[in-house]
């Protein structure tokens, strides 16, 4: 496994030291370990790990401010951790928000940052939705990422609502993403973003292609959005 992660996270400009190697290690067992009681993935096999979880979520290194200074960073729908942990492994200045809905994942996750020894790291369990209206979350982040699980447009009104004017938001989405970006004009619009640019990502180990889609917060959100838990999905902008 640190071949893999040590030779692959180079391609995304990240040289990992024998201490994040090891950390990486430590994640993929608690992984395996609480699988067997917690549904966090159907990957358990620790090359597929490596190459699927940990290099997947490193790409999003290619598309993030240079390591000049701490950063904040939102990760929308964190799940296991994925691309935010990895990403703070890789990069101990990001400071660091996880936001996860499901209780039992964020207890993992929670557990993991300890384990790790984790500083600047936040857990919350709580909708994306509702996040985006709290004063303490709403427009505080430089970047909110999300490993792409709904539609841009969807993903947008999750995000969006959280992150700076000037900062971004990136999406991991996989082959052919133009019809998708198509589709989320009227939302980023709406929602204050605008698209920059995407980002084709190869990841060693996987035979297609990813991508990084890139907005950049422009205006305020407006008020309204987002709007309440579980709308975004059903009505997308």
């Amino acid at each position: 496994m640190q071949i893999i992660l040590g030779d692959g996270a180079q391609q995304f400009k990240l040289f990992l030291t024998k201490a994040q190697l090891s950390a990486f290690e430590q994640y993929s067992r608690e992984l395996i370990t609480w699988n067997a009681r917690v549904n966090l993935t159907r990957i358990v096999e620790p090359e597929e790990i490596a190459v699927k979880h940990f290099l997947d979520s490193l790409s999003v290194n290619l598309a993030l401010p240079p390591a000049a200074s701490p950063f904040s960073l939102v990760d929308v729908g964190s799940g296991a951790g994925f691309p935010g942990l990895p990403l703070k492994i890789a990069r101990p200045e990001i400071q660091l928000t996880l936001l996860e809905a499901t209780g039992k994942k964020t207890t993992f996750l929670r557990h993991l940052v300890d384990l790790l020894n984790l500083t600047g790291v936040s857990v919350l369990t709580v909708r994306a939705e509702a996040a985006g209206l709290r004063p303490e979350h709403r427009e505080q982040y430089d970047v909110a990422v999300a490993r792409a699980v709904s539609a841009l447009p969807v993903l947008a009104e999750f995000t969006l609502p959280l992150v700076k004017l000037g900062g971004m938001f990136i999406a991991q989405k996989g082959q052919e993403p133009a019809a998708e970006i198509k589709e989320a004009t009227k939302a980023l619009e709406v929602l204050g973003g605008q698209f920059k640019e995407v980002l084709p990502v190869t990841v060693p180990g996987l035979e297609a292609t990813r991508h990084l889609i890139v907005v950049q917060k422009v205006k305020s959100t407006p008020q309204q959005y987002p709007r309440r838990p579980g709308v975004p999905a059903k009505k997308p902008i």
